[in-house]
């Protein structure tokens, strides 16, 4: 048996991954860009647009964490007929998503970013703050993270108390990291270069998700 230091070592380096996999997952421009634009048609505070950020990412996380939970719980029942499987399976996804990443930020080319960092404009307010604020909620709550479902698989043998961990790293990373490019962008900072910063935001997750990839496999071996 491993002894109960290295997985809890183990565990610790899971939610530290999930944590960096969830900021830079957060570091899409689908996931600040549209805080930033219609924060500025609608004459938001930056605290007001925070807000928005703050629920936005928990609504985003709350429903990756319930599809996260259905697979855990299929993939469990499967793992009772196929010894070992959610770990090897994750492995592979992980691996495959870094992949996947890595392989797209070589070939596509992303769209051009103004000055400003906005890639669309937004005529004056045509609607309520209430309805701007819960429009940019259910626009993320709808689009669960998908390349932080496979490392909930590979927690999964670590109990409910291990994946509400991995949760609540999951929400800090992607709070703080829509929270950061938001108020980076909305402060006008080009000199930070955030479109450069977009074309390797693929790859930079390609390789976090891979580690995250050998990590579960070497664990098992």
């Amino acid at each position: 048996m491993t002894p109960p230091a290295l997985e809890f070592d183990v565990l610790l380096s899971l939610l530290g991954g999930g944590f960096v996999a969830a900021f830079l997952h957060a570091a899409l421009p689908t996931h600040w860009l549209p805080f930033v634009l219609v924060g500025r048609a609608q004459h938001w505070s930056l605290g007001r647009t925070l807000a928005a950020v703050a629920t936005a990412g928990l609504a985003h996380i709350g429903t990756t964490a319930v599809l996260g939970g259905l697979i855990v719980a299929a993939g469990l029942a499967l793992d009772q007929f196929v010894t070992g499987l959610m770990p090897a399976l994750s492995a592979m996804l992980l691996l495959g998503f870094g992949v996947f990443y890595l392989v797209r930020a070589a070939v596509r080319r992303p769209a051009p970013l103004a000055a400003n960092g906005a890639t669309l404009e937004l005529s004056e307010p045509t609607v309520s703050h209430a309805a701007a604020f819960w429009g940019l909620v259910v626009m993320l709550a709808v689009s669960p993270g998908e390349v932080l479902l496979p490392i909930y698989m590979s927690s999964a043998h670590e109990g409910l108390g291990a994946l509400g961990l991995l949760t609540a790293a999951f929400a800090l990373g992607t709070v703080m990291g829509m929270a950061v490019f938001t108020t980076l962008a909305r402060a006008g900072a080009s000199a930070l270069r955030l479109e450069r910063w977009a074309r390797y935001e693929g790859a930079v997750l390609g390789v976090a998700l891979i580690g995250l990839g050998l990590l579960v496999f070497m664990h098992q071996h």
